[in-house]
């Protein structure tokens, strides 16, 4: 330490002789007095004192013409808080400096922007980075640099790229280290990351004090740390961090400016110890002045390492010299100065008459410095762009950079629309070395192997042990856990990408019974009592807003069970089940349509549809309804009677083959239809229903508006079963609500008897429950997808929901949740276009036969005339008395012989016989009338 004082007082001896030249030089010049806090004999001291007397040499060197001389006077802070406020006071007191450059921390600035606040002496900070200094409001403090909170958005975009969901902050225990906290806490929670535990270190904290807080650290589920603090303090933290085991694979260290931006000044042993980091630095743009300014620090000073810091200095330096030109000379006295034997350090000041002018030129200077555009925006500087580095080796190696407009990318220049929607991190940033030389992305969380196990929650429950179950062993104690849940669990775990270990422990008391229902389960793993619940949990709302639930494993819902009773009575008059009494009335009429259409269009012509009015009126019934059993011994002769047949033999073979078949069916198959079919009908009935007694569905019955009397529990498939073959008659239920899983359940072992109906309420189905926040429900959430896709589902689902009873259905396929309970009754509404085309038929053909009867026929059509059969139909003509009968007029037809037969029982009847060979071929003859 003394011999940097002596190198520092050294160089400011070479200040003092280049300034007195400068006089020499410009004996014009107004020398305005300046004040520099500084922790004189630290390294970064004198970096930034040599940037200062370079920035004046250089200002001054090229603009001659000036009348104004910036003269420095320092005052040591002594790396101390008391120190830095004694400096300040000195300086204003006893050089009556006009404004004031410095100090090094937000710590120490803290005090003096009090003072220069108070003076209205402008302060001028180049490294006091808090965010807290500007919430003070102070119009004398001006930032020449970048706030600490510029930069967590840069670190947000990092953990959102790498989909980290816990974070643990590990800062310094002072304004510096706490002033970031409140942004970085808001930027985290935009993108849903959660901070389980903040880790804060003293900045004197001893060896002791650090590994001690690194293996609390170490102890914990999250891996990725965001370390905020200085440089001195983050080279102990760092070496003693890998002493201990953090710097191994898994780990992830992210570094704010505070420590990236003197990286390079750095010890290679805490580098080395610091492989693998990720770090936010501070970017400075390139340019022929920065390039040059470097390449003159290397020359005169290789032992230093120039960080940017320094360079703000530099500029920090132009900016105040241009603005006290600008100023002007005028009024540089300090007012109200009170030199009273009891007055404070503070009265004695006075109040600067120089300031607010100066202040005023201070805020609207803009020009070109060595770190780029150099002006103030609210009284600081703004970003542009971040760098992303990532340690290796001895040396940094800069992976991409973060700017607002495209946040992260590899390069500057890179074009935001060439990274797509779906990209991964290789888009974004360059190849990483993460710690323990890994070359795969670390997880962030895991479960500590020296830390204890997870203690899993399982429901004791007397029902449904397919789903889950506790089983106690009388020897040892021990407990069991079997079923569809606990499997499936199993194999989730598996599919894990670490190893997660953990026990089962029954939730019940002492005695054995059940310590509660599943709300009360699930709020003991709020209360961290347990670190999860595994078994048949349904994911609700009101649960969700106290623990977190993975993706649902099972669906799920709430099924409405009933009885179902057998609607088919088999009685003398089952035949007539199969068809609607409609139909058969449809059936009927068109029988008797189609046997008079046929009539009409035959029996002019047709022998077989003549004779005795009775007669022919049963001749069109007989025809109509023998074609449904047998051909018809009428035969058909006119095409249009024909077509007419063709259309009614091919209804009627649909109608029998249908009835047939739903026939079969009534008389030798169970037609079961549920004697309840909503929730809505019993409610309006008032009736009994039944509910799981542990289940959530009690609530959800409450809020439809059943009553606590309407309401009984069950602990079991078969006490559910009971209670509904008792009926509310006999003190049971007449219908039961049963979650989805459980239902599939109780249909496999009871199908026959009972249907589910509706699903009233709907919810989202089983799932494993986790603390708010938990990293692990992300985890297995991805790997119930894993399970839910592999062969491994589809064979739980085989052992554990197996057929009670072979007679029904397979339980693994999701009944029809609106079962239809309509008869298997025929009706019109299935054969309504056959009957609409013989209908069509039926007219058309009477129309056309009318027609051509009127058209044959004019003058008076009479009824006579339209049942008259066609001359030479093979008819039997009843014979009249011969002196009454008019003879016959002659007519040119094909002669006959008529010859005596055997005595016909009616003399008055006289059979006609045509001969064999002379007999003609049936059908309509020409009419000659």
């Amino acid at each position: 330490m003394k011999n940097k004082r002596v190198f520092f007082f050294v160089l400011l001896f070479f200040f003092s002789f280049w300034l007195e030249v400068s006089r020499g030089q410009n004996n014009r010049a107004t020398e305005v007095n300046v004040g520099v806090v500084t922790d004189v004999g630290m390294m970064h001291s004198d970096i930034e004192m040599i940037c200062i007397n370079m920035s004046l040499t250089d200002f001054y060197s090229s603009r001659p013409q000036f009348q104004t001389r910036l003269v420095v006077k320092v005052g040591d802070s002594k790396n101390d808080v008391i120190g830095a406020t004694t400096a300040v006071i000195e300086l204003i007191k006893n050089n009556k400096v006009k404004a004031i450059l410095g100090p090094w921390s937000s710590m120490q600035a803290q005090f003096v922007i009090e003072i220069g606040q108070k003076s209205q002496v402008p302060i001028v900070s180049y490294s006091a980075t808090s965010p807290f200094l500007t919430s003070r409001r102070s119009p004398y403090f001006l930032r020449a640099t970048f706030e600490d909170s510029s930069q967590v958005n840069a670190i947000k975009a990092i953990i959102k790229l790498f989909g980290w969901r816990e974070v643990v902050p590990v800062y310094i225990d002072n304004t510096f280290g706490e002033g970031i906290m409140p942004h970085l806490t808001d930027a985290l929670q935009e993108i849903n990351v959660r901070i389980p535990y903040r880790s804060v270190i003293a900045l004197n904290a001893t060896e002791q004090e650090i590994s001690v807080e690194l293996l609390k650290m170490m102890t914990m589920p999250t891996r990725v740390f965001i370390v905020h603090m200085y440089s001195a303090l983050a080279s102990r933290f760092f070496i003693k961090a890998k002493e201990i085991g953090l710097m191994k694979p898994g780990y992830v260290w992210i570094l704010s400016n505070g420590v990236t931006d003197v990286i390079t000044s750095m010890n290679e042993t805490v580098i080395e110890a610091m492989e693998g980091v990720l770090g936010v630095k501070t970017y400075i743009q390139k340019s022929k002045e920065l390039d040059k300014f470097r390449s003159q620090w290397k020359n005169r000073f290789p032992q230093m390492e120039l960080n940017v810091y320094a360079l703000w200095a530099y500029d920090a330096t132009t900016a105040l010299a241009i603005a006290v030109e600008e100023a002007g000379t005028n009024n540089m006295t300090f007012s109200n100065v009170d030199l009273g034997r009891n007055v404070s350090e503070l009265d004695a000041l006075g109040l600067s008459q120089y300031g607010p002018k100066l202040l005023e030129t201070l805020s609207t200077v803009q020009f070109k410095g060595i770190t780029g555009d150099f002006h103030f925006v609210n009284r600081q500087l703004q970003p542009s762009a971040f760098e992303i580095v990532n340690v290796i080796g001895t040396a940094e190696r800069s992976i991409g950079f973060w700017t607002e407009e495209n946040g992260l990318v590899k390069e500057l220049d890179q074009e935001p629309k060439s990274i797509g929607t779906l990209s991964t991190w290789q888009d974004h940033l360059k190849q990483i070395i993460w710690p323990g030389e890994a070359n795969y992305v670390p997880k962030g969380w895991e479960i500590p192997t020296n830390g204890r196990r997870l203690r899993i929650g399982v429901p004791n429950r007397t029902g449904y042990p397919d789903l889950v179950k506790v089983t106690r062993d009388p020897i040892t104690n021990s407990t069991t856990a079997t079923g569809f849940c606990i499997d499936f669990f199993k194999a989730v775990i598996r599919e894990m990408p670490y190893d997660v270990s953990y026990d089962f422990i029954p939730f019940e008391k002492p005695d054995g019974t059940p310590a509660g229902d599943h709300n009360d389960l699930v709020y003991q793993v709020y209360l961290g009592t347990y670190d999860a619940v595994v078994g048949d949990t349904t994911i609700l709302a009101n649960r969700s807003s106290y623990v977190d639930f993975t993706l649902p494993f099972i669906k799920s819902g709430v099924g409405l069970i009933v009885p179902v009773k057998d609607q088919v009575k088999k009685n003398s008059l089952s035949f007539l089940k199969p068809l609607t009494w409609q139909l058969w009335m449809t059936s009927f009429f068109f029988f008797f349509l189609i046997g008079f259409t046929v009539w009409a269009l035959e029996h002019r012509t047709n022998p077989d549809f003549r004779g005795h009015p009775k007669f022919q009126f049963s001749t069109i019934f007989w025809f109509a309804f023998s074609t449904m059993v047998f051909a018809p011994r009428e035969r058909v002769l006119s095409f249009g009677a024909r077509l007419l047949v063709i259309t009614w033999y091919f209804i009627v073979l649909v109608l029998t083959q249908s009835y047939t078949a739903s026939l079969a069916s009534l008389l030798t198959s169970r037609q079961l239809d549920p004697t309840i079919t909503s929730m809505r009908s019993l409610l309006e009935r008032g009736e009994s229903v039944g509910y799981p007694r542990t289940s959530f569905i009690y609530g959800k019955l409450k809020e439809s508006g059943f009553t606590s009397a309407s309401l009984v529990p069950f602990d079991s498939a078969e006490d559910c079963e009971q209670l509904l073959r008792e009926g509310p008659e006999n003190g049971g239920i007449s219908a039961a609500f049963l979650g989805v899983p459980y239902m599939r359940l109780f249909l496999g072992q009871y199908c026959n008897d009972y249907q589910m109906v509706e699903e009233p309420f709907n919810v989202d189905g089983f799932g494993f429950v986790f603390p708010i926040g938990s990293p692990l429900v992300a985890d297995v959430s991805r790997a119930i997808l894993k399970v839910e896709e592999s062969p491994k589902r589809k064979e739980l689902e085989l052992a554990w929901f197996k057929k009670k009873d072979e007679t029904c259905p397979d339980p693994n396929t999701n009944p029809d949740p609106n079962p239809s309970t309509s008869s298997r009754q025929l009706g019109v509404d299935s054969f309504w276009l056959l009957f609409l085309i013989a209908f069509v038929m039926c007219i058309i053909t009477l129309a056309r036969f009318t027609f051509i009867f009127v058209k044959d026929n004019p003058g008076n059509v009479r009824w006579r005339e339209f049942i008259r059969p066609v001359a030479g139909s093979y008819i039997n003509i009843p014979a009249e008395e011969p002196a009454e009968e008019p003879a016959p007029e002659p007519r040119d037809e094909i002669p006959v012989e008529i010859r005596p037969e055997e005595p016909a029982e009616n003399p008055a009847e006289i059979p006609v016989k045509i001969p064999e060979d002379e007999k003609p071929i049936l059908g309509p003859l020409a009419d000659r009338s």
